[in-house]
């Protein structure tokens, strides 16, 4: 019998496992993936942890729960990847061999790249919100922080949910006018972008936002180091934004695993066709999601189209068919703006994010590049669906796995 072994088993991971069962022969070909982890979190709750607004029960439940019953979960670290033997080898230096790999191992965040990041105000003014650990001890700091200069940081792209920073810093906005101390508290957000986001449209879209919530933005900014003593961060031109709590999201990294089995880039991402999402490693070995070097969203939404063009494209490559070159880079993120508005955006390789109606052409009901309570609700109801239709890889009504130009004003 054949086995098509997966790695990691977060949200790409996972729901490959799930198409693929349905998908493939049992009596031919048998299915594992491999994961270290106990918990499955629901990532894009980290954003909403901090303001009290998702309980940390609501965004974790046990990776077991969504492994289909026709893949073996195999749970354990992993050492490297094996290309010319056909094997991952273990932590506990057992191999596992397989016929077609699948990299599903993510992104991490690593703020030891950032000098002074792990130093003595680490969880204490300083904090990230990209893991779950980093998100609860913000909820914590924030439940007593009485106000001051609040910075919202990016140390460099690519980076998990691009649009995730600014929602922080709205939700931020949102959060304190509530408390009723908006007054004694001054927002900065800091990019190493020119704008506010990666493409131009968003950007002045977002940028007016920025503007009109009383949001600082500081541009162009390639951090250096922490200060934790001055409480500051310094780039390397000497430019230094003081901070009273810093909210940062540190370098992302791929798996450590790729850069020991030696197939990645510098940033650990492992290079993928970005039209067939079959890598340049090996033949048999294929990537999706954020543990990619593709030029597109590191977000859930973009796995989520990514395992249905790539289930696909693994059949077809067990059948000795050419591959579909498919995969647009289509993304589709819904972004808060903070007091019960979000707006949502839609694009891929060659769109940036326009103004229209989704999914259905002139009729919506959810409105591109534009607030609106509506978006809002959608976003918020987009954890149910994750967790009853997304990882279960069922697929979503009248959402296509490339970006259709239908009820978008590309003029």
């Amino acid at each position: 019998m054949k086995r098509l072994l997966i790695l990691g088993a977060g949200t790409a991971g996972t729901m490959m496992a799930n198409h693929l069962a349905r998908k493939l022969d049992s009596d031919e070909w048998s299915i594992a993936i491999v994961d270290q982890e106990q918990e499955h979190y629901y990532q894009p709750g980290f954003l909403f942890l901090p303001f009290d607004i998702y309980k940390p029960k609501q965004i974790k439940k046990p990776i077991e729960k969504f492994i289909p019953r026709a893949a073996e979960l195999i749970q354990s670290g992993i050492d490297r990847i094996l290309p010319e033997e056909n094997k991952v080898q273990l932590i506990d230096g057992a191999q596992l061999d397989y016929d077609i790999l699948i990299i599903a191992t993510g992104t991490k965040i690593a703020p030891q790249e950032t000098a002074g990041m792990l130093g003595s105000g680490w969880r204490e003014d300083v904090f990230d919100f990209y893991t779950f650990e980093g998100a609860k001890a913000l909820r914590d700091k924030l439940r007593e922080w009485k106000g001051g200069k609040l910075v919202v940081h990016i140390c460099e792209m690519p980076i998990k949910c691009p649009v995730a920073p600014l929602e922080f810093a709205f939700l931020a906005d949102s959060f304190f006018m509530e408390k009723g101390m908006r007054d004694e508290v001054d927002i900065t957000f800091v990019t190493p972008l020119s704008g506010a986001f990666t493409k131009p449209k968003a950007t002045e879209a977002l940028g007016y936002l920025l503007e009109e919530k009383n949001i600082h933005i500081v541009s162009d900014f390639a951090i250096e180091r922490v200060d934790n003593e001055a409480k500051k961060i310094v780039d390397y031109g000497g430019q230094e934004v003081p901070y009273d709590l810093l909210v940062t999201v540190p370098t992302n990294m791929g798996d450590a695993l790729i850069a020991r089995s030696g197939i990645g880039d510098e940033l650990n991402f492992v290079p993928t066709n970005k039209a067939t999402l079959q890598t340049t490693v090996k033949d048999n070995i294929f990537a999706l999601g954020d543990a990619t070097n593709l030029p597109t969203s590191k977000a859930g939404s973009v796995a989520h189209f990514e395992a249905e063009i790539l289930t696909e494209n693994i059949v077809r490559y067990i059948e000795g068919q050419p591959l579909k070159e498919e995969f647009d880079g289509h993304a589709n993120c819904f972004i808060e703006t903070g007091h019960g508005k979000a707006l949502l955006i839609d694009f891929n390789y060659t769109h940036e994010p326009v103004e229209g109606t989704f999914p259905f052409p002139g009729l919506g009901p959810l409105r591109l590049l534009k607030e609106s309570r509506i978006n809002h609700y959608g976003k918020m109801a987009f954890r149910w669906v994750y967790w009853n239709m997304l990882l279960k890889a069922q697929h979503l009504p009248f959402v296509t796995p490339t970006m259709s130009e239908s009820g978008k004003n590309f003029d």
